[in-house]
């Protein structure tokens, strides 16, 4: 099921891998990925991708896009960075890795309807999305693409689909045939899907606020609540006409001379420092926590210090509100009770239920696994040791908690046996993730491998391992504390922002 190396000659689904150098791409196909309006584009595709019965519902049964939508953001982005840059075997890596997270994407939809991502008509979709929104994005900034670049651009993005092993056909050849191809998807497999209608009408309303903003939740819900509307109504404006109309999407006066408007005015910021918007910049400002050892982080606490105190200052002089009804006083067994229960839910919510369907299967572990082999880079085999390891916890989980035998564990069947999280599995799963994250084998981990994992300064309570010099982090302390957060036990740890961030 999946790849031994990189330089295994099949993929996962058995197919043979493409042999040969891979071609550099050309640099104006990597510099679309660095232009503002890119954003609006990629939103219009990723609609128009979980439009499509396979994707939606490997999106809805999967992905962390809801819950974790900036780390899906970040995460997507760098993937898009190593499949297009110019270092050959990178690429070739990056397929690789890609093609086996693929092939453990499979089950069926809400209709019983088999779905596979390694489907090579899916995939093919993806990149045809990807390539028409690109085309329109020019097309609805005025600056129309010339024909000869429209199919120099075609055959890059079909590309990517022979980097990934597929075999030729699932696209048509040339930009003349794509288009017909393009309007009969559209018009006969595209539906109003589930994965579809959260992207459009929950998931930019309920946007949670990235690292950068969580400490301002005020500021951030009250931009979220004027921009959100004004992003979806773009995104539907901008879809094929005939697909708004079969699939019922509403379409509010004016939107197409808004959604115009937008990709004219996100346009003019290509003419900003390039610093200022390059992506990856963008990207790590929004990551940003305050416990980060960029030097952005202390500006950044600073100002949320002035802020937070501006906002005192307006707490003191608005008159105070009338005092609520008294409804009598909890006792204080009830009152641990149920402060417990809301730290259980919060845990629940944030850290298990990864894909925010509400409930903890195989999915959400699935996701902890593909975020820890992400943020590591890891190859075959070690991927796969992480991914059993998570595998073998999730049976171990589903055995002591899933009581009326439904195939998920409930935040109520979790809530009243979350003891049980720490068994022989999870220890297992520690392990795993402390061998794959010492890089080098040398029994601890060292400040840069710290770093890997984090993405923040290494700790000065770290434990030092005997005969180690300076701190460092020891296989026991490593994984006591993952035990003690895992299980809901301890939330001040670095795990916290990896696998409960946004």
């Amino acid at each position: 099921m999946t790849l031994q190396d990189d330089t295994d000659p099949t993929r996962p689904d058995g197919a043979p891998f493409r042999s040969g150098p891979v071609a550099s791409p050309d640099p104006r196909f990597g510099s679309f990925f660095d232009d503002p309006r890119w954003v609006l584009a990629m939103i219009r595709a990723t609609v128009l991708e979980a439009a499509h019965p396979a994707i939606g519902a490997a999106l809805i049964e999967n992905s962390t896009f809801v819950a974790h939508p900036w780390r899906r953001l970040r995460n997507t982005y760098l993937s898009m960075q190593r499949m297009v840059g110019a270092d050959g075997p990178t690429r070739e890596r990056e397929a690789a890795r890609l093609n086996r997270m693929h092939a453990r994407l499979k089950g069926t939809d809400a209709r019983m309807r088999p779905y596979d991502a390694m489907d090579p008509d899916a995939r093919a979709w993806v990149v045809a999305t990807l390539f028409e929104s690109s085309v329109t994005m020019f097309r609805l900034s005025g600056q129309p693409l010339e024909q000869e670049f429209m199919e120099e651009l075609y055959a890059e993005f079909r590309g990517t689909l022979t980097l990934m092993g597929d075999e030729p056909g699932h696209l048509p050849e040339t930009l003349a045939a794509f288009w017909p191809y393009y309007d009969r998807v559209v018009a006969e497999e595209l539906e109003n899907t589930e994965a579809m209608r959260v992207i459009l009408y929950r998931l930019f309303d309920h946007l949670p606020a990235p690292p950068l903003l969580s400490g301002l939740p005020t500021l951030w819900a009250t931009g979220r609540a004027v921009v959100a509307p004004v992003v979806g109504a773009i995104a539907v404006a901008s879809l094929p006409e005939p697909f708004r109309r079969r699939a019922g999407l509403p379409e509010l006066p004016g939107a197409q001379t808004l959604m115009q408007g937008a990709y004219l005015a996100v346009g003019l910021a290509r003419f900003l420092p390039a610093r200022w918007i390059a992506p990856e910049n963008v990207i790590d400002l929004l990551s940003l926590t305050p416990d980060s050892d960029d030097p952005r982080a202390r500006t950044l606490a600073a100002v949320r210090s002035r802020i937070k105190r501006a906002g005192a200052l307006v707490r003191l002089v608005s008159p105070l509100p009338d005092p609520p009804e008294p409804t009598g006083y909890a006792t204080p067994p009830t009152a641990r009770a149920n402060a417990h229960r809301q730290e259980t839910e919060e845990f629940f919510r944030q850290v298990l239920d990864q894909t925010g369907n509400g409930s903890l299967d195989w999915p959400d572990l699935a996701a902890m696994a593909r975020e820890l082999a992400s943020r590591l880079d890891l190859d075959e085999p070690e991927e796969t040791r992480l991914y059993q390891a998570f595998a073998d916890w999730w049976r171990e989980l589903q055995a002591a908690l899933d009581t009326d035998g439904d195939g998920s564990v409930s935040a109520e069947e979790y809530a009243a046996a979350a003891p049980s999280l720490a068994g022989p599995a999870l220890i297992r799963v520690a392990e795993v993730l402390f061998d794959v994250t010492d890089e080098d084998g040398s029994g601890h981990i060292d400040a840069a491998e710290y770093r890997t994992l984090f993405r923040t300064a290494f700790r000065r309570d770290t434990a030092p391992a005997a005969g180690a010099p300076g701190a460092t982090y020891t296989r026991s302390a490593f994984v006591k504390e993952f035990l003690a957060f895992m299980s809901g036990r301890q939330r001040t740890t670095p795990f916290d922002p990896l696998l409960a961030e946004a």
